[in-house]
């Protein structure tokens, strides 16, 4: 997992001070990437924020030997031709919506998704199937209580941080 601190979630007022006292002042660029910030940290939490799901939220499976054939350099997200390997391309479309890295399915039962953090067993959501809402958490900011939730390059690449 990383350890680099950029690529942490961290409350509001942590990146404005980071940000802030790395740069020395606020200029147009530094106050974009803070509302961008702000705004993400407002949105409303997903299943497929933590791990891959189909369009109707629905957990995808991972297809068999797909960290090898996403190894391979022509199978970088980009490509468009991907027959007989739809399933693959679903699922690394979908992965690459996930905003948050290191998360799986620990218990996919009738009523509820319960995933875990693979590095911190400890940083467990459970998601209520019905409405897909997990419990006691709304928004990205309420994940701040973690000390280690890390955030993928397209959550970074939406916050305008680059990598």
């Amino acid at each position: 997992m990383p350890t680099d601190a950029s690529h942490k979630l961290i409350p509001m007022t942590t990146f404005v001070l980071e940000y802030y006292s790395h740069e020395g002042y606020a200029d147009l660029q530094i106050l974009n990437l803070m509302n961008n910030y702000a705004n993400f940290l407002k949105k409303r939490l997903t299943l497929g924020m933590f791990v891959p799901v189909d369009r109707k939220g629905n957990i995808l499976k991972e297809p068999k030997n797909y960290k090898e054939w996403k190894s391979l350099d022509h199978n970088d997200g980009k490509r468009t031709d991907v027959v007989g390997f739809e399933e693959y391309a679903e699922y690394q479309k979908a992965e690459q919506n996930c905003m948050f890295e290191g998360f799986k399915v620990d218990y996919n039962g009738y009523s509820k998704v319960r995933i875990i953090a693979s590095y911190d067993p400890s940083i467990e959501l459970s998601f209520n199937k019905n409405d897909l809402i997990p419990l006691g958490y709304n928004d990205v900011e309420s994940l701040t209580v973690f000390d280690d939730i890390f955030l993928t390059s397209s959550a970074l690449k939406a916050i305008g941080i680059k990598r």
